[in-house]
């Protein structure tokens, strides 16, 4: 098993296919589910945003080394100031880069790090289908780094939505929906059931990765 492992993780550093490796074999969840969290979990940030009323809490995604993190702007609406804490507990001061509106609920920070950080690696979610594995990685009740699977349940392309059933709590906002290679093919928003978001009960929704590719493009070029 360790040794699959530590293929499956050379795979992923090269972007190759583990399904074109491992054609007609059956690799294990819980093989691709470690490799997956090990590899991207550096990647994925808590972000606590302090409100009059209050804190926010969310779930970043690290988009580039030099420290831009993509989440939903629902997460850091009205807060006063943001505070984005590393996989490793480093804690930083983000600023507001731009964000969209509440139907889109996408938002671009920026923290200063010491050093390169690891970056998420973006996927195609036109390529997606109801059916699929995916897995999210948040941040649900303060708990950091949680790892839960599911099924693409849905895609609603009227209202540019992906729907889930992995668990999606509050505190997981803003963080990454995946696919079984790491990609990430959504960005996580918003769970639905009848108790105003208390508990989850299988029905959660993300943006697309292609809609927030295109967010960030459209950020990188404002700022020149």
């Amino acid at each position: 098993m360790i040794i699959r492992i530590l293929i499956i993780a050379i795979l992923f550093s090269f972007n190759i296919s583990v399904n074109e490796v491992f054609a007609g074999q059956l690799i294990p969840d819980e093989e691709v589910n470690i490799t997956v969290y090990e590899r991207i979990n550096p990647a994925i940030v808590a972000i606590d945003a302090e409100l009059d009323d209050g804190v926010s809490a969310g779930t970043g995604c690290i988009v580039s080394s030099d420290g831009m993190i993509l989440t939903g702007s629902h997460v850091i609406e009205g807060g006063t100031s943001i505070e984005v804490t590393m996989f490793d507990g480093q804690i930083y001061k983000a600023q507001v880069i731009s964000k969209m509106g509440k139907n889109k609920d996408l938002a671009l920070l920026k923290i200063n790090p010491k050093k390169p950080l690891q970056t998420i690696k973006f996927g195609d979610s036109e390529k997606i289908k109801v059916g699929q594995k995916v897995l999210a990685i948040g941040n649900p009740f303060g708990f950091a780094g949680t790892l839960t699977q599911g099924i693409i349940s849905r895609i609603d392309k009227d209202k540019g939505r992906i729907q889930t059933d992995a668990a999606i709590n509050p505190g997981c906002s803003g963080g990454p929906l995946l696919n079984s290679s790491g990609e990430v093919i959504g960005i996580n928003q918003s769970i639905y059931n009848p108790d105003n978001n208390i508990s989850n009960i299988g029905i959660g929704f993300a943006i697309p990765i292609n809609d927030a590719k295109a967010f960030i493009q459209l950020a990188k070029v404002s700022k020149k």
